[in-house]
């Protein structure tokens, strides 16, 4: 299979025209459909329905988009080893955060990035733990931050820290912020209504697992995927929160909200470090890799 062939199919596929992709990659459109043609007709598929409108991937087409992907990156990947071996720290790096860590680490780790590794380019993207596992294992990703991550073949995982998992409420008007409200037992939060993520959420499972355990299980008011929002419809009065406490503090109105501990038992959440075992990691992906958690450590357990 050709690599020049498999990019050329690998962009129309991805812009839904052959003329966006030819202006894309600066080739002429005829010499484009012809390459694309050439691979189609190695592979004995149509690979892409040709429409007035663009072209979008056939069912053989998806499958060969999403190997297509890993192994255009892999090229690069090796590309960017060996210029490394030259020229030292450089390359690009894929990291993938949980929107709540994110909201913490993206500026520090960016800054301490540039500082260390001048010649490098940082990818930083955020998502669900289960989806950046996934992303891991076909190398879409160099390195992902996961709250409890399962032990899987391909996977390399390092134990970062705990994180506590707390009741977040809105602030009564004229309540002061001190003292502090007291604990409250899991069982009495299983009542209350909750604004919550969907499945699979880390934080979500963990809940109903540890609900489940003492024969209850959660009032889901409302499930909506994204910190910003679940903190708004709670400041709104849609229900209560659980999370863990920096998403709080490091909100846009972090007086808006009451945060309590909960207790019998206390919630917290596994944070590790993930990486592939699959392929070999890069002096720059090191690197990064060392920064982020030394940042990460330092700024996640001072919140």
């Amino acid at each position: 299979m050709d690599l020049k062939q498999l990019e050329y199919f690998v962009r129309v596929a991805e812009m839904g025209s052959f003329t966006r992709a030819a202006i894309a990659l600066n080739v002429a459109q005829p010499a484009l459909s012809r390459q694309v043609r050439l691979l189609e007709v190695e592979l004995r598929q149509n690979l892409l329905k040709r429409n007035g409108r663009g072209a979008s991937p056939t069912e053989a087409g998806q499958l060969l988009l999403e190997h297509g992907r890993g192994i255009l990156y892999q090229v690069e990947r090796a590309r960017e080893e060996l210029a490394r071996a030259r020229s030292g720290l450089t390359g690009r790096v894929a990291l993938g955060l949980p929107p709540s860590v994110a909201r913490v680490l993206t500026v520090p780790l960016t800054r301490a990035f540039r500082e260390k590794m001048p010649d490098a380019h940082l990818s930083i993207s955020e998502g669900l733990s289960a989806a950046m596992q996934e992303s891991l294992l076909t190398g879409r990703l160099d390195i992902a931050l996961l709250y409890n991550a399962q032990a899987t073949s391909g996977l390399e995982l390092s134990p970062l820290l705990k994180e506590e998992l707390w009741l977040v409420q809105p602030r009564p008007p004229g309540l002061q912020e001190d003292p502090p409200p007291p604990p409250i037992r899991l069982k009495e939060v299983s009542s209350l209504p909750l604004v919550i993520p969907s499945r699979p959420n880390a934080i979500r499972m963990h809940v109903e697992s540890e609900m489940a355990d003492l024969g209850c299980r959660p009032k889901i008011a409302l499930e909506i995927d994204g910190v910003t929002a679940i903190l708004e419809l709670v400041e709104d009065g849609a229900g209560s929160a659980i999370l863990s406490r920096n998403a709080v503090t490091r909100s846009i109105k972090p007086s808006a909200f009451v945060t309590r501990p909960i207790s019998e038992p206390r919630l917290s959440i596994q944070l590790s470090s993930g990486v592939s075992s699959q392929r070999p990691s890069t002096l720059t992906q090191q690197t990064t890799l060392h920064l982020l958690r030394e940042i990460a450590q330092h700024l996640l357990e001072t919140i």
